[in-house]
């Protein structure tokens, strides 16, 4: 139980840094960017590529997992998704359905199909026994890297002058421009944020589900929902709590009842939205 515990929280982290770029763009910015899964496509491939076809190593690879998906989500934030910021939910769902659609198949013309695989080195691979109980290294990695990833987001979100100016433009972009705000600077910034953390949680969970191929953006946008769902979209606490409480629930439900085991975190969702549909973990009434 314990070994499934470790691993359910272990997945659970990994879900968050996948997860939590949509919490400051959803739950901070107020846009549905349902494009989040192609940024951590991108990581994950920068990582494959950098190891498969350049020898990188796995830990040098991933600054770089973040540093081009954050990239790119400053490109995209200049030229098309700043057009959007006051149009309708519908509308920036579509767009951002949109971008997904032509992220897979831009993907597989240039990479292929096949999925790249990520070897991980020698001292992350196997188990350690701890009185008995077996724990993966390579998940014992994810808790460490993703638990320093989620003390520092919440604090630069939270106890910085950034995330106080990006709540307040986020609340009246005129105002926060008129007190002196760099309403542009900061929204660019938090895509930047954002996009670099999908492209790092897809470096991380490239050995996890087996490779990264042109379908990741769907096979987890889903899962993405689900966490915000459940934790609650105006905070990055909630969104760690969420993802740990799922990553639990979905792991121990798939080696208990494997037969409904992935069913499970559906009906949590399903049930949050009808008991608390701000979320199980959010402050106050949620946005």
């Amino acid at each position: 139980m314990l070994t499934i515990l470790l691993d359910g929280v272990a997945y659970g982290m990994l879900l968050f840094v996948l997860a939590s770029g949509l919490s400051v763009t959803l739950g901070l910015m107020n846009f549905i960017n349902l494009a989040h899964g192609a940024f951590a496509m991108v990581g994950g491939y920068v990582t494959a590529l950098l190891m498969n076809r350049a020898g990188a190593p796995f830990l040098l690879t991933l600054p770089a997992a973040f540093l081009i998906p954050a990239i790119l989500g400053v490109a995209l934030e200049r030229t098309l998704y700043r057009r959007l910021y006051g149009a309708s939910p519908l509308d920036q769902v579509l767009f951002t359905i949109g971008l997904v659609l032509m992220a897979m198949p831009i993907a597989a013309y240039l990479i292929g199909d096949e999925p790249q695989q990520v070897h991980l080195p020698a001292w992350l691979s196997g188990r350690i026994e701890v009185h008995g109980v077996g724990i993966g290294v390579y998940r014992l990695f994810i808790i460490l890297i993703c638990g320093i990833i989620a003390a520092a987001l919440q604090t630069f979100l939270v106890k910085t002058r950034f995330g106080a100016q990006l709540r307040a433009a986020v609340d009246d972009a005129r105002v926060a421009q008129g007190l002196g705000i760099n309403v542009d600077r900061i929204f660019a910034v938090a895509f930047a944020v954002g996009s670099g953390l999908a492209g790092l949680g897809g470096a991380l969970a490239a050995d996890v589900v087996g490779g990264i191929d042109p379908s990741f953006p769907v096979k987890f946008l889903v899962t993405f929902l689900i966490v915000v769902t459940v934790g609650g979209s105006n905070g990055i606490m909630g969104a760690l709590f969420g993802s740990l409480l799922l990553g639990v629930l979905d792991v121990a439900g798939k080696y208990y009842v494997p037969s409904i085991g992935a069913f499970i975190i559906y009906a949590v969702m399903v049930v949050t939205l009808i008991v608390r549909p701000q979320g199980l973990f959010a402050r106050g009434d949620g946005r």
